[in-house]
């Protein structure tokens, strides 16, 4: 039992979700930049383009094993590429027009509440009570964050919060949808696939809406390390972990994010944060080094579900 119990522990990845989540919070250093030249859609399309390229020699087989897979893999993937890549960072990334270069980062602030909700009928996993310590206090911090005045939210903040809405909602599912498909799927296809999927969406909106999709070559650096670093390392790193980490664990993990956020915003952008900014930075670092921290001690983890994603789905069916 307690070797059971050790090996379990030692499995637990939700500090690699947390890292993976602090390299996202880094693109405000090259996306908000390119925002304010070019439309959101030709700057993530370009992104995605040259994801697709570093990933190629996985492209082939990734498609492969998705054709050999369930439907609920295939449809899984289709969601995370379109939405949870595509429409989500083209969401994102226009709302740096709207917003400062903190606020649109901290997207994570309602993806727990949608993620839990969508861990629980997908994976079927089962909160403790113990969850609310730690998931209560960093919502309301990530929220306390994201507005400088969190009582009197702008009509400009609150067209910003929308797009993070919709983008977070995306992610949500894209968090749950990515650890049942990793059931069937390496974190190679998993990553090959939401960046081909999200490409020829992308492609296909373009067509659309006749967006233009045609950027100048002084944009090329900052589209190239955006794909690297905040892209392709943080993607790989989140697939790697999330086949071994909870759903509902790994969507708290990533509010790493608006903490790296917070920290780029201020550093390289000059921005400012207010007392209650402060307040909400605190308890949503506390929040998820806390729970890191509790999963991988504690002989009751918050979230109760079995640590490979097979045996998850097989207990919700």
């Amino acid at each position: 039992m307690l070797c059971g119990m050790t090996s379990r522990r030692a499995a637990d990845r939700t500090w690699l979700v947390a890292l993976a989540a602090s390299l996202w919070g880094l693109s405000a250093l090259w996306r908000g930049p390119l925002a304010k030249e070019y439309p959101a859609l030709a700057i993530v399309f370009w992104e995605h383009l040259v994801l697709v390229v570093l990933v190629s020699p996985w492209v082939v087989p990734a498609v492969r094993r998705v054709l050999a897979a369930s439907t609920r893999t295939k449809v899984s993937v289709l969601v995370i590429g379109a939405g949870s890549s595509a429409l989500a960072t083209t969401l994102f990334t226009a709302a740096f027009r709207l917003g400062d270069p903190i606020t649109p980062q901290v997207l994570q602030k309602l993806q727990p509440l949608i993620a839990i909700a969508l861990a629980a009928l997908v994976l079927g996993e089962r909160l403790r009570r113990s969850y609310a310590a730690f998931a209560l206090p960093a919502v309301i911090g990530a929220w306390l964050l994201a507005f400088a005045d969190p009582l009197g939210v702008s009509v400009s903040s609150a067209q910003a919060a929308l797009l993070a809405v919709g983008a977070a909602a995306l992610w949500a599912a894209g968090t749950v949808l990515g650890r049942a498909a990793s059931a069937e799927l390496r974190f190679s296809d998993l990553t090959a696939l939401r960046f081909t999927v999200g490409l020829v969406t992308l492609l296909a909106i373009s067509g659309v809406t006749s967006t233009p999709l045609a950027i100048g070559v002084d944009a090329a650096p900052r589209i190239l390390l955006l794909a690297l670093f905040p892209g392709l390392l943080a993607l790989v790193l989140y697939y790697r972990a999330l086949g071994h980490t909870p759903a509902s664990r790994a969507t708290l993990a990533e509010l790493a994010f608006p903490l790296t956020a917070a920290v780029v915003g201020i550093v390289a952008f000059d921005a400012s944060l207010t007392g209650s900014q402060w307040v909400g930075f605190a308890l949503v670092l506390a929040s998820v080094v806390g729970l890191a921290l509790h999963e991988q001690r504690s002989s009751r983890p918050s979230v109760a579900v079995p640590d490979d994603a097979r045996e998850a789905l097989t207990a919700a069916r």
